[in-house]
């Protein structure tokens, strides 16, 4: 498949997880590659010719289409971006073609840890994770559990950082336990000294209130 139809897919895949009126699949699309409003209409049509986006709508992918995809799903909290988030999500976008990064919420933060302190509220974190050239799509996480934003994603690969204390093992069958068949794998990193809690630790507070 072409480059520029595998964008269209990408594109029209993230526009139904994050649907937004403004930023339509040609929008996303035309930010990313030079490509006229006549060259992507007449690129949907084929790929709605091949079977992979529905005629119906053309919105939409078809289960062909979804499948010429591989999405890989990171979660995380990111208040504060470092070098070790940077490894870790440049090392789960090599396993697909899609990276979508769910941004934990901040009920959700705290019950993970608890007396985190956290400085960023969930939408300025999105925000910060959005800017990386790499992620394809940050949202926010569900209210309720994990699994509740997998269902949502439908990824192929659920990619865990190297210091998530979440289990490969547990993940894996609480999905299939919904009829979810994703594959679970462990990032390593180059730096695993970097984290956020150590960063914040030494910095102290009052790098917050410069």
């Amino acid at each position: 498949m072409e480059l520029m139809d595998k964008a269209i897919l990408t594109s029209l895949y993230i526009s139904n997880i994050d649907p937004d009126p403004v930023t339509c699949a040609y929008s996303r699309i035309k930010s990313m590659l030079p490509i006229s409003q006549e060259i992507f209409d007449s690129r949907i049509q084929k790929l709605t010719d091949y079977g992979f986006i529905e005629k119906e709508d053309r919105s939409k992918l078809t289960f062909i289409g979804r499948d010429m995809l591989k999405v890989v799903l990171v979660g995380g909290v990111f208040d504060l971006i470092h070098p070790g988030h940077i490894h870790t999500l440049k090392a789960a976008k090599q396993q697909g073609n899609v990276l979508v990064v769910v941004v934990a919420r901040m009920s959700t933060a705290v019950k993970i840890k608890k007396n985190r302190r956290i400085y960023h509220d969930e939408n300025l974190r999105k925000e910060l994770v959005s800017s990386l050239s790499f992620v394809d799509l940050a949202i926010i996480g569900k209210e309720g559990t994990l699994y509740d934003t997998v269902e949502y994603v439908k990824p192929d690969i659920i990619a865990l950082g190297y210091d998530q204390a979440h289990s490969e093992k547990d993940i894996a069958e609480n999905c299939r336990k919904r009829n979810m068949n994703i594959r679970v794998i462990r990032l390593n990193s180059p730096i695993p000294g970097t984290k956020s809690s150590k960063i914040k630790q030494e910095l102290g507070s009052a790098f917050y209130r410069i």
